[in-house]
């Protein structure tokens, strides 16, 4: 497991806010797509952090993770468009955002 610092914490908690959000919609809605983002947000998050053979791989796990939420975001307005103003989604794009800067910053 990596050193965690409060980033690392905070990067932690904001992936794991979004993972459960897919989950919960997958859950509420039958979805698929939202089952595969919700474990795609967890097996990049453990990637990151929690499995040490990968280690050397995390600077490469870290930009997959913002490319893939960045995907997230765009895919989120091109599939609801011009619904986009749902308050989940737009809570749920909110913490990916703060989740793309808290990446870029680490």
């Amino acid at each position: 497991m990596a050193k965690m610092n409060n980033l690392r914490w905070i990067i932690v908690g904001l992936t794991a806010v979004t993972a459960m959000i897919h989950l919960g919609l997958f859950v509420s809605s039958g979805w698929f797509i939202m089952l595969l983002n919700g474990l795609g947000y967890i097996a990049l998050l453990a990637a990151l952090y929690f499995i040490p053979q990968l280690e050397s791989m995390r600077a490469t796990v870290r930009w997959a993770l913002v490319g893939y939420t960045a995907v997230t975001i765009i895919l989120y307005f091109a599939f609801n468009w011009p619904d986009v103003l749902n308050p989940l989604g737009l809570i749920n794009k909110a913490v990916e955002a703060l989740l793309i800067l808290a990446l870029l910053r680490e």
